[in-house]
């Protein structure tokens, strides 16, 4: 069982940046690939980008390709999603989370088998 807790949200200029932070429990978190989700009002949850358990091989949305970079410290258990050159539609609640499939990485939602709650984002001047 692993329990995700995310951090670092808030409210930002375009062209800001934030840093989401999950911080997770359990003994297993570095042997789960993990995500971040999005999902804006009205709109699909969709994956922005995900890591492999050893942080070897990552993957990004075009949307945020170049702006948004997903890390993960094993140790501290702990993954990153760091976002700069914020925009207007980068705007939703994200979400981590964590897969157990091994090999590939997990990019649809129902490959993840554990969720945070939550941190809003909003972007705006």
């Amino acid at each position: 069982q692993v329990q995700l807790v995310e951090s670092g949200g808030g409210m930002v200029q375009p062209g800001g940046s934030l840093r989401l932070s999950c911080a997770a429990s359990g003994r297993t978190f570095s042997t789960y690939a993990m995500g971040w989700f999005r999902q804006a009002p009205g709109k699909e949850r969709e994956l922005v980008a995900a890591i492999t358990w050893s942080g070897g091989r990552g993957y990004y949305v075009d949307s945020v390709k170049g702006r948004f970079t997903i890390s993960r410290d094993n140790a501290k258990s702990t993954v990153y999603l760091q976002m700069n050159s914020l925009k207007p539609e980068d705007t939703a609640v994200y979400y981590c989370a964590a897969s157990t499939v091994a090999g590939v990485i997990p990019n649809f939602a129902g490959q993840y088998d554990y969720w945070g709650q939550g941190t809003q984002v909003t972007v705006s001047s």
